[in-house]
């Protein structure tokens, strides 16, 4: 199976991401991880984006493109993928489609704005391995420390109320309109967040059996 998760940031695509992965046993792929490896380790292309990312605003096409165009060439995407946060605009979705970066079903992940806000607003990330922890939703056994592997958690750049908003905007206007392009094709699938996780992930294998059946 090969899907993409559409949503706005925040939605729970990351989390969701890792359920399906477990379920299916094909790699969840998130650009934003694979954006702030590069961020962390100061390559070039880390320093260019970061521009973009500190602004709230999506990194350009073409640089998304070539990075998951040659993430799905390795051996473990044989049998498919999650693409995480990608496509995010009609144009990046158009390439997929000329460069064969084929999915079975766009799976949208709904959640009102609010919502969306106190969430991220509250999230703290590992600083070394990437793990993610909520301070009431998902708290690490120790305040500001990652269970995984004890390195400091941090406040993302991007999870500030303003430019959270900023984000949610920039969504609204370059992104929804990927539900029209799924659509179309008879690709989309629409899932409503729920308060639990646990929720969210029954509603979603449940979605997608019913299209399996």
């Amino acid at each position: 199976m090969k899907l993409t998760l559409l949503g706005a940031p925040g939605a729970g695509k990351g989390t969701q991401a890792a359920e399906l992965e477990k379920e299916y046993n094909i790699p969840a792929i998130s650009t934003g991880q694979i954006i702030r490896e590069a961020i962390a380790a100061k390559t070039a292309l880390g320093n260019e984006v970061k521009t973009y990312i500190d602004r709230g605003e999506l990194v350009p096409d073409d640089i998304v493109v070539e990075m998951v165009k040659e993430r799905v060439k390795d051996d473990d995407c044989k049998f498919g993928y999650i693409l995480d946060g990608f496509p995010r605009t009609i144009s990046q979705a158009e390439t997929m489609e000329k460069l064969l970066i084929l999915v079975d079903c766009a799976l949208e992940i709904d959640v009102d704005e609010d919502i969306i806000v106190d969430r991220l607003s509250g999230r703290r990330v590992c600083s070394s391995c990437g793990a993610t922890y909520h301070i009431t939703g998902n708290p690490s056994k120790k305040e500001g420390v990652c269970d995984k592997c004890g390195s400091t958690l941090k406040v993302r750049d991007d999870d500030v109320p303003d430019v959270i908003r900023h984000r949610l905007k920039v969504y609204s206007e370059q992104t929804k309109p990927l539900k029209d392009f799924y659509d179309a094709r008879g690709k989309l699938i629409t899932v409503k967040g729920q308060d639990k996780v646990e929720d969210t992930t029954r509603a979603i294998m449940k979605a997608l059996k019913d299209i399996e059946a």
